[in-house]
């Protein structure tokens, strides 16, 4: 059975946790490591979890509560594990678990690998939105990165992409006002 263990730096998990980001995404798509543990440690609306299948690791997941809604920024089953529905079990845990409207970035649909992402999320209840979006970039000296945002739950890119924007895009990357 899938469970969500929230983690600090002290715990066990930890190094799992970076090992498999670091393994799972490029540099330009994850925050500085030494970042990612103050924001575990002290940033509350940070949620840091190792994905646990009868107590042994399996993935990762970490995800920000906006109050209106969550915000998964970073997700990876471990490479020898991925096409085995522990994603599918993962997402299905966490919306039941969270009750709120999810929203997550995607690459856009440029390349194989980026389109069966987005069909992932798709069937698991997330639509695409059209909304041109720019992931803002971790580091000063790197660019934006084109993205979408796809969404499970009651949002409406007409009425609600600009406030989700601006939480994202303040919260996450530290940028106001764009």
């Amino acid at each position: 059975m899938i469970r969500l263990h929230r983690i600090s730096t002290a715990d066990e998990h930890y190094k799992f946790m970076e090992e498999l980001l670091v393994a799972s995404f490029p540099p330009e798509e994850y925050r500085l490591l030494a970042d990612l543990r103050e924001y575990t440690n002290h940033k509350s609306n940070f949620h840091n979890h190792v994905i646990l299948e009868d107590d042994q690791p399996v993935g990762i997941i970490t995800y920000w509560d906006f109050d209106r809604f969550y915000y998964i920024e970073h997700f990876a089953t471990s490479p020898t594990l991925r096409n085995g529905g522990y994603g599918k079990k993962t997402l299905t845990h966490l919306c039941n678990e969270l009750q709120l409207p999810i929203v997550l970035e995607v690459e856009l649909p440029t390349n194989e690998l980026a389109e069966r992402r987005i069909l992932f999320y798709q069937r698991q209840g997330f639509t695409l939105w059209e909304n041109e979006y720019k992931q803002p970039p971790y580091r000063p000296e790197d660019d934006y990165l084109p993205m979408r945002l796809m969404v499970s739950g009651d949002l409406d890119p007409q009425t609600d992409y600009e406030n989700i924007k601006a939480n994202i895009y303040r919260e996450v990357y530290g940028v106001i006002g764009e």
